[in-house]
Parts: C-alpha cells; structure tokens; sequence
C-alpha cells in the first residue's frame, strides 16, 4: 500500500498492489509500474524496500522498532494506518467472507472510489464510459481465480 499526501499532509490517492512476494524484485517492479522517478517513498526500513531507489524513487526509512514503541502512531505512516483501517472495516462490513483470489478485485474497487472521490459527478459516468470500451469477456475469464 502506498498513499500519496498533500504538502499539508492530507491524503490524495491511494495505491492497493498485491504482490506475489515480499523481495526487492516485487517492489521493484511495482515502484517502475506505479511511481514516478523521484518520488519520495518513506517505509518502515523493510530491506526489500530499497528497491525503490532502482526505480529512480529516493527511500527513506524510518526505523520504527528502534525509534518508536508505537510505530503506527507516526505521522508518516498516519494515512497509510488510516486507509488500511478503513479498507479493513470496508470488506468485513461488506462480505461474509473474502476469498483470497478476489482480494485484487476488491483493492481495485477501493482504490478507484478513493482516488476519484473529489469527482463524484463524474465517478458513474466514467464507470460507464469505461465499461462499454471494454472488450467482451467470457464467464470464464470473469470468474477466473487469480
């Protein structure tokens, strides 16, 4: 999860990415898919993490068992603990249950609501325009398990 905020700190868009393992080839790939070069990413010190930098990203780690007791009550890691808070309660107050293969269909759908949200206007009407352009799939590529 990565959550991009405001000069000022407030959340602006969210990135939700299952990856297969947690190693800096993984990180890697989805910091060369998703982020731009230059971006400042800021983790909690995991080794793979460091695999940012060769997407171009400048790391900055925050030794949170060293430094903090309490390393979700940092205000860097706020938005992320916030989101991930926040797409918890989402799912479990939605299904009765998440099978595992679905879980990417789920993030996309929380992720494209909270990155659109300061267009609501716009938010069915692009769905729409979106879902037409979409070639024809069969049932078995929709109910495929991941």
């Amino acid at each position: 999860m990565a959550v991009e905020t405001s000069k000022e700190g407030h959340p602006l868009r969210r990135l939700l990415h299952v990856i297969a393992t947690h190693d800096g080839e993984a990180i890697e790939a989805m910091a060369q898919a998703h982020l731009e070069p230059g971006t400042r990413v800021v983790s909690d010190g995991l080794g793979c993490f460091r695999a940012v930098t060769r997407a171009g990203c400048v790391h900055e780690p925050v030794n949170v068992t060293k430094a903090h007791t309490h390393g979700e009550k940092l205000a860097c890691f706020r938005w992320v603990n916030t989101v991930l808070g926040n797409l918890k309660t989402t799912i479990a107050g939605t299904f009765k249950s998440v099978a595992k293969y679905y879980v990417p269909r789920y993030f996309a759908e929380f992720q494209y609501r909270f990155n659109r949200r300061f267009q609501l206007a716009s938010l069915l009407p692009r769905l729409a325009c979106v879902a037409t352009r979409a070639a024809p799939r069969p049932y078995n590529t929709v109910t495929q398990k991941f």
